[in-house]
């Protein structure tokens, strides 16, 4: 667990679960999917159909919860793009539109990155977007990531086509502003 004053970031425990449900997969058309990969589909479930998989969501190291004041409002995540583990990518989800715009997702993942830095052997972290989403680049860019990738037009949504956007940071760089000990 880490916090950063009213935030917090941790393992997801059983009792998160009806929570993780309401915010994720409860609505058909949630205001978040706009952002989040909104060329993908999003596919309800019922809390049962969830709560029957939920050993994919309770302590896994690769999805954490983000708390305000107490309340789940997202998650934190990370996978990896190859066999090898070398390349690791890492994503954000705020879920209600009242968390937005107030600085929190680049908190949190302040609070992420340095976790994954400071638990695994990383050389590199990496962040996958689309030109949509420029809350997601403009956190990307405070966070120092450098714009690795552009590969333009590959996503369309809503009748326009957008950029996908790959950014990313070395340890050294992330040490040199970020990391604590």
């Amino acid at each position: 667990m880490y916090t950063d004053k009213e935030l917090t970031i941790r393992p997801v425990k059983e009792k998160d679960l009806p929570r993780l449900w309401e915010l994720i997969f409860k609505e058909e058309n949630p205001e978040w999917k706009q952002w989040d990969a909104p060329y993908f589909p999003h596919h309800t479930k019922t809390l049962a159909a969830f709560l029957a998989k939920k050993e994919q969501w309770i302590d896994d190291d690769h999805c954490w919860l983000i708390e305000v004041n107490d309340v789940v409002v997202g998650t934190v995540s990370c996978y990896y793009e190859d066999a090898q583990k070398r390349w690791l990518e890492m994503g954000i989800g705020f879920y209600e539109g009242k968390s937005w715009g107030k600085g929190l997702g680049t908190r949190a993942l302040i609070l992420w990155m340095n976790h994954l830095f400071q638990t695994m052997p990383l050389v590199r972290v990496g962040l996958t977007t689309w030109s949509g989403n420029y809350r997601m680049v403009r956190v990307a860019e405070k966070l120092g990531m450098t714009m690795e990738g552009r590969m333009r037009k590959v996503r369309f949504y809503n009748g326009t086509h957008y950029d996908s956007i790959r950014m990313g940071i070395l340890r050294e760089e992330w040490a040199s502003q970020y990391a604590t000990n």
